[in-house]
């Protein structure tokens, strides 16, 4: 049999086969991981769990016989396991349905249909996310300065100097009310000027505490 183009369900798979089919879904899952971590550079985790997900989806359509309501189930209850404890970011969502549907298509024997979807929806996924997703990174800015301070355009024409998009999201206080907290989202022009930009912000705010850090939250949580 064929099993580059006839589905493995019309009969019992065969060790060799289903070897063969596990292999292929890994190099598959491999492919998806791979388009996933040009697009994402924080989650690794998230990488290896696309590499083996098809192989693990197309062996519990081949060992329950083709049934597709029983393995959809269970496969469905694995990967849903991972959005118990973190957000289900709507993109990573995208990459979890994409290595299922892979692990389907080899699971029925369609490995060259498997290798075509891979192409056609890898390359969507991948120019798509591209075209989509911000090109300078997202940073939040958190700045402690004493309650004498009148924030309000204390930091303008820093934040001109060396950033763009600037939104200030949230201001706390701290320390007994003695101290403000001043968090911000934004974009910066050049990353070599992180030093230049905190020495800056330090002469304006008594040189207490200035945190800048990567992006905490996604605006696209589901």
């Amino acid at each position: 049999m064929d099993i580059f183009t006839q589905s493995i369900i019309r009969e019992d798979p065969t060790i060799g086969v289903f070897l063969i089919t596990t292999l292929c879904s890994l190099a598959f899952g491999a492919v998806v991981a791979l388009v996933y971590i040009m697009q994402n550079k924080r989650s690794k985790t998230m990488a290896i769990a696309l590499v083996v997900m098809p192989a693990i989806v197309q062996a519990i359509i081949m060992l329950v016989s083709g049934n597709i309501g029983a393995g959809v189930a269970v496969a469905g209850a694995f990967n849903l396991v991972r959005f118990r404890s973190a957000p289900g970011n709507a993109k990573d969502i995208g990459y979890i349905f994409f290595a299922m549907v892979i692990g389907f298509i080899a699971g029925m024997g369609f490995l060259l249909f498997a290798a075509i979807f891979i192409v056609v929806v890898g390359a969507t996924l991948f120019i798509t996310v591209s075209l989509v997703m911000e090109q300078t990174e997202t940073r939040i800015l958190r700045i402690v300065l004493p309650e004498s301070l009148d924030f309000n355009g204390l930091f303008d024409d820093v934040f001109e100097k060396y950033a763009k998009n600037v939104n200030l999201n949230k201001v706390r206080t701290t320390n007994m009310g003695s101290l403000y907290e001043l968090s911000y989202s934004l974009q910066l022009n050049n990353a070599g000027e992180v030093k230049a930009f905190i020495d800056e912000l330090r002469c304006r705010n008594g040189n207490l505490n200035v945190l800048l850090s990567q992006k905490s939250d996604d605006t696209d949580d589901l």
